[in-house]
């Protein structure tokens, strides 16, 4: 089968590799239709992880299955299906919590916890940005889609990581109906959670980012965009809320935030945050930090460490909420949000593409293009498509 391949940093290719094939009696086997390119696939493209040269990326994917293994009861032949980035197994202390970012089963190693597709440190699994998807545990990882999951598929793809996650920001948040918000972050996890934060009644959503491209879109759906170069984020936020602050924020960048002149520093929306929240206020941090950054500009953040402002977080009883998201957590009722008409997550989407133009798009992406806010690729397009 053909898959986008990490070659080294900033370099992809689409070659052959081994098919997926069923391995347990409890695997389905996907034929991928739909896989997106996510930011943190860019932590990994740009060479800052230990993902190893020769496997294969994809972690938001979603097709019809194949084939099942003996074990499988549930999912069928036939089925349109939108797999959680997270693999889980259902049965392990953390799943039985519903916490499936934290599967102890998937993950081999014992000191760590979580797995994923096509993921650096989160187990062996190859990802979806191919033409065939090995799922462990089908039963339980699989979310079947309805009549309209093939028409539907750039909204459908959606619930394989960035709407739960965006989604899981705001709950980490505790965003409550007359809510005023703040979003550091207008990328897609970003822009997810503006939606989500809309759809929880929200009053005022406010997100912060830079690119004209990824502000407009949040106003597409009725947040006001905060342009960080042309303003102090925090005063807009302080000035928005009558000296307040926002009831609550989320974190949607991670440790690659830069400033407006391009300067690499990871604890920026961090502590933006802090000044941006409102005394007793939650913040929901979603975007990736990682326990080491060999990259990084600093020594602290080399060690995975940040200069964050503890003091004045401790004295406005702020608390924290962070980490991936338990995607089967969200994903049944966020589905039938989508079904309904209720949200409609492609409003991000800029490029759908073939399998065979991932380097490229990749390229754009990481160099944050305008215009290219989220790719989607699907492996069975003609290579000729745009």
């Amino acid at each position: 089968m053909k898959a986008v391949v990490y070659e080294g940093p900033r370099q992809v290719s689409v070659k052959d590799v081994p098919d997926a094939r069923i391995e347990r009696p409890t695997d389905v086997l996907v034929r991928i239709t739909s896989a997106n390119i996510c930011g943190s696939d860019l932590h990994m493209y740009e060479g800052r992880t230990d993902f190893e040269s020769g496997r294969w990326f994809g972690h938001e994917n979603m097709g019809q299955v194949v084939e099942v293994g003996i074990g499988v009861d549930k999912v069928q032949v036939g089925d349109w299906v939108v797999l959680p980035f997270n693999i889980s197994c259902g049965h392990c202390k953390n799943c039985e919590r519903q916490l499936t970012n934290y599967c102890l089963t998937a993950q081999p190693e014992p000191n760590m916890a979580g797995a994923a597709y096509g993921f650096a440190d989160m187990g062996p699994y190859g990802g979806g940005q191919a033409e065939l998807l090995r799922v462990p545990w089908g039963d339980f990882n699989c979310l079947r889609l309805g009549e309209d999951a093939e028409q539907r598929q750039t909204d459908y793809v959606m619930l394989a990581d960035i709407f739960p996650t965006g989604y899981h920001a705001t709950e980490m948040a505790g965003v409550q109906p007359g809510d005023q918000t703040v979003i550091y972050g207008a990328g897609p996890v970003g822009l997810m959670a503006a939606l989500s934060a809309t759809i929880r009644g929200a009053s005022k959503v406010m997100v912060v980012d830079r690119h004209p491209d990824r502000l407009r879109l949040a106003e597409s759906i009725g947040a006001i965009a905060i342009d960080d170069s042309k303003a102090d984020p925090v005063q807009v936020v302080l000035d928005e809320t009558m000296g307040l602050g926002a009831d609550n924020g989320c974190e949607c960048v991670g440790y690659q935030a830069h400033d407006p002149d391009g300067q690499e520093q990871p604890n920026l929306t961090m502590n933006r945050l802090v000044a941006s929240v409102r005394f007793t206020g939650k913040i929901g941090n979603v975007g990736v930090f990682v326990p080491q950054d060999p990259g990084a500009g600093d020594e602290l953040a080399k060690q995975g460490k940040l200069a964050f402002d503890y003091g004045m977080f401790w004295f406005k009883g702020q608390h924290i909420g962070s980490g991936q998201a338990p995607v089967k957590k969200y994903n049944r009722q966020l589905r039938d949000l989508i079904a309904a008409g209720k949200a409609e997550p492609s409003f991000i989407v800029s490029h759908e593409l073939p399998l065979d133009r991932a380097p490229e798009a990749y390229e754009h992406f990481d160099k944050r293009d305008e215009g290219w806010t989220k790719v989607v690729l699907h492996p069975a397009m003609a290579g000729a498509g745009a």
